[in-house]
């Protein structure tokens, strides 16, 4: 791998959100999300499904359309046969993503994933893009629909990686409930407004910085500001 090594990371350990901050993953998510609904009789565009981008599905699943807990359960089987099958594949990476992850890892920086998306399809997806080498943990949610706050994945993945220095950490992401998430953990966070969030939601929540592209993103990690 290349890298000007005499570049300095701000900081040393990088956690990261996936979907709207390292993909562009809305026809799968919302694709999932359509077939789940059609199986209860409910027809949905997909543009009007991108709020499911980030947020856990169960939360989104009952507030938007009141499931109870059974419905929820049953919705969220049928998101992930079709996220399995196909949706997984159906994304693609942020320009530059590649370019930024190599140069942070070749500079020293300890790089993590913490998404509110199963364990196990957060390793599918950066394995399909080759991306997977670079980070040290990948943190998501469980099977049995636990651990899917974001401030609950990142208390994971902390308590799994116990000398990682907090002060010298920083979580990148696109919604709110990436900053309330770090915040909570105790951490700084990025907001990216490439994503799936508004700048109103971003900055409501006082993110550390707001990063407007992926170069400006690789900026911020990479050079002192």
């Amino acid at each position: 791998m290349s890298g000007n090594l005499s570049k300095i990371n701000r900081f040393a350990h990088v956690i990261f959100d996936l979907d709207g901050t390292l993909t562009d993953s809305a026809a799968g998510v919302t694709r999932s999300v359509q077939y789940a609904l059609n199986k209860f009789g409910i027809e949905e565009e997909l543009g009007d499904l991108k709020s499911f981008i980030g947020p856990p599905l169960q939360r989104s699943f009952q507030d938007r359309y009141g499931f109870n807990e059974k419905e929820t359960r049953q919705a969220i089987s049928y998101f992930r046969k079709y996220y399995r099958e196909k949706g997984a594949y159906e994304s693609e990476l942020y320009p530059h993503v590649p370019q930024m992850l190599e140069e942070l890892y070749d500079q020293g920086a300890n790089i993590y994933l913490a998404t509110s998306k199963l364990t196990c399809f957060a390793e599918t997806i950066l394995h399909y893009f080759a991306l997977d080498e670079y980070f040290s943990f990948i943190a998501g949610a469980n099977q049995d629909g636990t651990r899917v706050e974001k401030a609950e994945v990142i208390d994971y993945l902390l308590s799994n990686n116990n000398t990682l220095d907090k002060s010298k950490t920083v979580m990148v992401g696109d919604r709110k409930h990436d900053i309330i998430g770090a915040h909570i953990c105790g951490l700084k966070a990025i907001a990216v407004s490439y994503g799936y969030g508004t700048l109103e939601e971003l900055k409501k929540e006082n993110p550390f910085y707001l990063a407007h592209s992926v170069i400006e993103l690789k900026e911020l990690l990479i050079y002192p500001l």
